[in-house]
């Protein structure tokens, strides 16, 4: 799946800068395949603990039908937001805005909703950032405090495109925004049809399906703790020791690894940076 994502778009325009900068943490975070796919995951099962995201989501898009086509075009959209060119970047943003324009609902329990809600946004906006940066920091390369901080505070432009105005800007602004959240969120049926589709959609290929489903299980480990279990998302349901292991060896090994048609590969040689720009090792914060 993650190769039909990438596309030649991300080396034009020559020079175009994006929305984050390319020595960002941001840049270094969605580079690796193995903690975007978790970070994803993960996010959506935040999303969907919220009522009326959840009726937004589960009502409005084709996830039911085609989650692998779903998921791809989610992914192009995180990473055109964050490699793409500006002026690429804004101009999808800004269909994705209208297209939330024509959603609105009302909930099971008769709570009307609209997906340009700014509420609704900002808990979409805070809970992706928190899925990728807390898959990368757990299961590729621990991030400092001053990292975690900046990858939020260096998605605040984008999320306000998008119409989160109230993005958390660091990462003790996203623990308030949780707690503030936290009343709101609860357990629905919809969780574990979600994560059942996952399971069985044909991501990776057939041999490697094993490895999709241990991906998933690391996804439900970085929900917090305290949703976790409101979710009915128990500990058979995360990560054995020896599997947490292992997926911080995969995760650790896809962010060595350079794949030059990748959007972050691409994005470096449209801005004339070397293709192991990102590769380096090197603290930011």
């Amino acid at each position: 799946m993650l190769r039909r994502l990438w596309t030649t778009e991300f080396l034009e325009p020559s020079g175009e800068s994006a929305l984050a900068a390319a020595e960002s943490v941001s840049w270094r975070i969605f580079k690796n395949p193995v903690t975007v796919f978790i970070g994803g995951v993960a996010a959506v099962l935040l999303e969907l603990a919220e009522p009326a995201v959840r009726s937004g989501v589960w009502e409005y898009t084709g996830f039911r039908r085609d989650p692998v086509r779903r998921l791809e075009r989610t992914g192009l959209a995180a990473m055109v937001t964050v490699y793409g060119a500006r002026s690429v970047a804004e101009r999808m943003i800004a269909g994705v805005v209208a297209l939330h324009g024509r959603v609105a609902g009302t909930t099971p329990a008769g709570e009307a909703y609209r997906a340009n809600d700014p509420r609704l946004l900002t808990w979409v906006q805070a809970t992706a950032a928190f899925g990728f940066i807390e898959a990368y920091h757990r299961y590729a390369q621990p991030l400092t405090p001053a990292e975690i901080d900046r990858a939020y505070a260096e998605g605040a432009p984008a999320a306000a495109l998008y119409g989160a105005l109230a993005a958390p800007r660091s990462d003790a602004e996203r623990r308030g925004l949780f707690e503030a959240t936290g009343p709101r969120l609860e357990a629905s049926p919809i969780v574990f049809e979600f994560l059942a589709i996952l399971r069985a959609a044909p991501i990776v290929p057939a041999p490697l399906r094993p490895v999709q489903r241990l991906l998933i299980r690391a996804a439900i480990e970085i929900v917090p703790d305290w949703l976790r279990k409101r979710l009915g998302l128990g500990d058979a349901c995360g990560l054995r020791g020896w599997e947490r292991r292992l997926v911080r060896l995969l995760g650790a090994a896809a962010d060595r690894v350079v794949l030059p048609g990748s959007p972050a590969v691409q994005s470096c040689r449209r801005l004339g940076l070397p293709a192991g720009y990102l590769y380096r090792r090197r603290r930011t914060g």
